[in-house]
């Protein structure tokens, strides 16, 4: 084994460790009452259990890798992700509004990058006793290979908005739900970006949309397991999605140009073209 792989192969593990370890801290507060913060707007909402997996996950991070960059959501980490070296991208709760609801699609993300780009990632969503891994090639739920789904037609395809619209943007809200329903066979909506990433690698979904600039946190764990898993992801241009673009486009692959096509009727009514 090159070194180049051994240290794939440590990232992988590392990577699986610490999701598992921030997703067991969010599992131990969850339906226990935790006090609720917020952050700005009226849904950006923050527990003391997305502090402290973000805190645990580290804390894994740093036993292997203790000089590696670290991007989270919560408290004074980098918020964007560098583009030369090695990084680390979390997110100790991706769906906080669910998780201080009392519902279980919740999770905690751990995303490995070098040079700007993806090498390992977990999704852990412990109320659901489901973990997700992407090693360089493959992604497993439960240590079993999972891939894409292998629909073609739109009609029996099922698709949802993700991320977040502000309440002054629900026309582009409203066109995202109107363009699903119109080309798709169903609608799903899970309020966690990075659990509806998995569930397209996993061929449960078969693909996602937005207009808007995503967060990495959101994003690029479960980027990478879609396409480790034979998906596709593009921004709004149809180009290969960065962790800095704008919009994101996820499908199965074979149900693409009709995700692309919604997600660009969103970007029109944004631009006033529409």
């Amino acid at each position: 084994m090159t070194d180049s792989n051994a240290d794939t192969t440590a990232r992988v593990d590392v990577a699986e460790q610490a999701a598992r370890a921030g997703a067991t801290v969010a599992g131990d507060h969850f339906r226990r009452g935790i006090d609720v913060e917020r952050k700005g707007g009226k849904t950006n909402v923050v527990t003391e259990a997305d502090r402290e997996s973000q805190r645990r996950v580290i804390a894994e991070i740093r036993e292997t890798f203790p000089d590696d960059a670290v991007v989270g959501e919560e408290e004074d980490e980098l918020k964007a992700v560098p583009d030369e070296g090695a990084a680390w991208v979390i997110d100790p709760i991706d769906g906080t509004n669910n998780y201080v609801r009392d519902i279980r699609a919740f999770a905690t993300a751990v995303a490995a990058v070098v040079d700007g780009e993806p090498v390992a990632s977990a999704i852990a969503l412990p109320a659901m006793d489901d973990v997700y891994v992407a090693d360089a090639e493959t992604v497993y739920r439960n240590g079993t290979e999972v891939s894409v789904s292998d629909r073609t037609d739109p009609e029996t395809g099922a698709a949802t908005p993700t991320v977040w619209w502000d309440f002054d943007a629900r026309d582009e809200y409203a066109t995202a739900c109107a363009e699903i329903v119109e080309r798709f066979g169903d609608m799903r909506r899970f309020g966690s970006a990075q659990v509806t990433l998995a569930m397209i690698a996993e061929g449960a979904l078969d693909a996602t949309i937005t207009n808007v600039a995503c967060n990495p946190w959101d994003t690029v764990a479960g980027v990478h397991m879609v396409r480790n898993a034979g998906g596709t992801v593009t921004d709004l241009d149809g180009d290969r999605w960065r962790h800095d673009s704008t919009g994101l486009v996820v499908s199965n692959g074979s149900l693409h140009d009709e995700a692309l096509a919604a997600a660009r009727a969103i970007r029109a009514v944004a631009d006033g073209d529409a």
